[in-house]
């Protein structure tokens, strides 16, 4: 990916990074490289040379001084990045751009770097004695920032050059940095305004960051507040006699937060970090009126010392074990800690929470109730919104950045004072009081002039209330994005019951999505096509794009299973035409249309984006055609396309028959791209009319300015292909082999192999007696014929029944 080089500040100076360096190559320093390197940019990462050797190096003969002896840890602990699940990396070309070495033959290189991030082990001296060494190369005005999560900026600064502590800052990134986007920023006392005004546009623009900016105050926004959360909860657990799963299934998406929930997450950050944090903040925070909540307690210390640190020892609150020949996960009992089998949670409530789409909606049902599990959550939330009404103006003078620190930084689906106003003003209040919490008198003086929210939306833009102000203020940034919720009120100007359809202004409109997961069904279909109406009667353009979770999980496989099992074929027809005709309609408009993926893009919602005009993918878009892991093939005319764009490679000679193998391969093993780059990389965006944006929040208005630039070329619709070259049993004969071979070694199933031949037929353009030429009516025809075929199979049903019921593919 190629990426601008510059930014230009507020005041009009123009900085420029070519190239960056990182130094320490651990968890954090090599994913940060890696993110760097990601987006476009060279970097260069060190780390220690070592100073003994290891047997094997000893028993081969090499010094010290041998290359592969001096870069052995920098390799070793890149190597172990590379490795870690999720990827930390877009796609597989993103090591080539990071050049590895040690501090103490390359780090005179620095000098060639526009910005320096230290990553080095969270230690005063060791760090102090690390600037020291940098002094001696870094070109004056260079950046250099820390990582560091917790000591003061100030403290690291001590000692250091004029320019030096005028273009220091910290920057924390947050682990693992592809996926979580908080970058805080920390101004040092000397920082260059100019300095922090550039790294908070440079971390939104270039590295797809929600910037906050920081004090240096211990553990600065998002830790301070999520690890007080999670120590709170930590208290909670053994007073309300609960388990660890029964806190995780309470404090994970149904309030909003990662399916990690609690235990999971202080598993993967490690039990012995977490302690090291809290332990952190109770000596750092003396006056913190919620200073005990940070003391670890009893039971977590002991698990420390008994090396119970989370995934990387194999086992902390959970541990994985093998029993009756598979493997399960089993959870620690803290009044013993001994692992066991864990219980099945059930109550009334949890079934209720699941069942509602809304997050508001679910967190006012808590509020509401006095199950013992509505009990734990609304005290921590009461301690929640206390403690965060005295960080204010400790830790920011603001509302707002402590909101997008925590949302950005832990996953969070609502900021801790966003999720106060979900519940209620008043209704958080009384909470607060009832578990014997406090709050902060700027609040009960906002109370008592009668604000009741922090957060409104006013003729389409969000405003927050301001502590310093005493009244609402326009959120900052705003500008920069477009919120569909700001625009909901007076800018719909077309909606049913699974979609609506905004007025983006200068003659832009955007169909959202909003059925459960954004499926694909009657109304969603009807919906494109009234968009489409209205945009060619008077508009510039259409985006198809959402901001909700994910994109699009793909049609809607309830209807389908209820209409193959009730033998409804007629109609089951009639919905597959439905969906082709969308798709071509969506493709041969008269308007450009942009489909703005991100997220989940599966079967339907692929689909879409393989015909659109243009594409302007989030870079977390995790993309494929899936309908073969529910015993189904691509029938809305993804087969269909990627039959044409095996076509494509026709003036590429013996290619053609190579390419139809990867594309038979892509659909068949149901291959979902784990990144927007990746899906380029493999075939189902095409790189020269798909776009990727960065940071999430600026998808719809990078698609905006994509719909506008395509009108403005004069755009012209595409005709509809009446000559797709296909290869009939050239390419069938081709394959069968390969399937064959497939199942004899056990890779697929037979019904695996049955499905794929539905796949290679109609990308092959059927039985034909060699190359020919046909339309795409024809090939839309024959994926509709072969989809109807499989779902009256007993197979396929018992697939798409086990996927509704369990979310997970069976293999059968």
């Amino acid at each position: 990916m190629q990426v601008p080089m510059t930014t230009t500040t507020a005041v009009g100076v123009r900085r420029r990074i070519r190239r960056v360096a990182v130094l320490g190559a651990g968890v954090m320093g090599s994913q940060i490289a890696l993110h760097f390197a990601g987006v476009g940019y060279p970097v260069l990462l060190l780390d220690m040379a070592p100073n003994t050797l290891t047997p094997e190096e000893a028993a081969q003969g090499l010094s010290l001084e041998a290359p592969q002896v001096r870069n052995r840890i920098v390799n070793e602990l890149f190597q172990r990045a590379l490795k870690l699940s999720p990827a930390p990396m877009y796609d597989n070309t993103v090591p080539q751009r990071v050049r590895l070495g040690n501090f103490k033959d390359n780090l005179a290189q620095i000098s060639e770097v526009d910005w320096i991030v230290e990553a080095v082990v969270e230690d005063l001296g060791v760090k102090r004695a690390l600037y020291e060494e940098v002094e001696k190369y870094r070109r004056p005005g260079t950046l250099i920032t820390t990582n560091t999560s917790g000591i003061p900026i100030h403290l690291l600064a001590e000692g250091r050059s004029e320019d030096f502590r005028r273009h220091f800052a910290g920057t924390h990134f947050f682990n693992p940095p592809r996926y979580l986007p908080l970058l805080e920023i920390i101004p040092g006392p000397d920082t260059d305004p100019e300095v922090i005004r550039f790294l908070m546009d440079f971390g939104q623009v270039h590295l797809g960051k929600q910037t906050v900016l920081c004090k240096d105050t211990p553990a600065f926004i998002a830790n301070r507040i999520g690890v007080y959360a999670i120590m709170h909860l930590l208290h909670a657990m053994p007073r309300y006699g609960l388990s660890v799963e029964e806190i995780d299934q309470l404090t994970g998406p149904i309030i909003g937060h990662p399916k990690s929930a609690t235990f999971r997450t202080a598993d993967v950050v490690g039990l012995d970090t977490l302690v090291r944090v809290a332990e952190g903040l109770y000596e750092s925070c003396p006056h913190d009126e919620m200073r005990e909540v940070f003391r670890v307690p009893a039971y977590l210390k002991e698990m420390v010392e008994k090396g119970f640190l989370g995934e990387k020892a194999g086992k902390g609150f959970y541990q994985k074990v093998k029993a009756n020949g598979s493997s399960e996960i089993h959870s620690i009992d803290i009044q013993s800690l001994a692992y066991r089998p864990q219980k099945k949670v059930h109550s009334p409530l949890l079934e209720r929470l699941k069942g509602e789409d809304k997050l508001a909606v679910r967190l006012k049902l808590i509020a509401e109730s006095n199950d013992i599990y509505a009990e734990v959550l609304k005290e921590n939330m009461a301690a929640l919104f206390a403690y965060i009404s005295h960080r204010i103006p400790e830790i920011s003078e603001e509302v707002y950045p402590i909101d997008d620190a925590v949302r950005a930084g832990f996953g969070w689906q609502l900021g801790p004072f966003e999720k106060w106003d979900a519940v209620g003003f008043e209704v958080g209040l009384a909470a607060i009081e009832k578990y014997g919490f406090s709050v902060a008198g700027w609040v009960r003086e906002m109370h008592a002039e009668g604000f009741s929210r922090f957060y409104e939306v006013r003729g389409g833009r969000r405003y927050v209330y301001s502590p310093v102000k005493r009244d609402y203020v326009e959120v900052p940034g705003q500008d920069r994005f477009i919120l569909l919720d700001t625009l909901r009120a007076d800018r719909v100007i077309w909606r049913n019951n699974g979609a609506s359809l905004f007025d983006l202004g200068d003659g832009v409109l955007c169909l959202e999505f909003h059925t459960k997961m954004n499926t694909v069904g009657g109304e969603v279909l009807d919906a494109i096509n009234k968009s489409i109406d209205i945009a060619e009667k008077g508009y510039l353009g259409l985006i198809i794009g959402n901001q909700g979770e994910n994109f699009s999980a793909g049609a809607n496989l309830a209807m389908i299973f209820m209409m193959a099992v009730e033998q409804e074929w007629e109609e089951l027809d009639y919905a597959v035409r439905a969906f082709q005709r969308t798709v071509l309609r969506l493709r041969h408009s008269e308007i450009p249309i942009v489909v703005a993926p991100h997220g989940l893009t599966l079967g339907g919602g692929c689909e879409m984006t393989l015909h659109a005009d243009g594409v302007q993918a989030a870079a977390e878009t995790y993309i494929g055609l899936v309908e073969v892991g529910v015993g189904l093939i691509p029938a809305g005319g993804g087969t269909k396309e990627m039959a044409a764009r095996i076509a494509e490679r026709y003036v590429e000679g013996d290619v053609e028959i190579n390419y139809y193998r990867d594309i038979l391969t892509l659909i068949a093993t149901a291959k979902v791209a784990t990144s927007a780059f990746e899906a380029i990389q493999i075939g189902l965006l095409r790189p020269y009319h798909t776009r990727i944006t960065l940071n999430l929040q600026k998808l719809l208005r990078d698609a905006k300015a994509y719909v506008l630039l395509l009108a403005e070329q004069g755009y012209v619709p595409p005709q509809p292909r009446e000559q797709i070259r296909v290869l009939g049993r050239t390419a069938l004969g081709a394959v069968e082999a390969s399937l064959y071979q497939m199942w004899q070694a056990g890779y697929i199933t037979e019904y695996d192999r049955h499905v794929s031949r539905k796949v290679a037929y109609v990308l092959a353009g059927g039985d034909l007696t060699g190359t020919q030429y046909v339309s795409e009516s024809y090939l839309l025809d024959l994926e509709r014929e072969a989809f109807l075929s499989l779902c009256g199979e007993k197979r396929t049903l018992e697939r798409i029944q086990h996927m509704l019921r369990t979310g997970k593919p069976l293999r059968n």
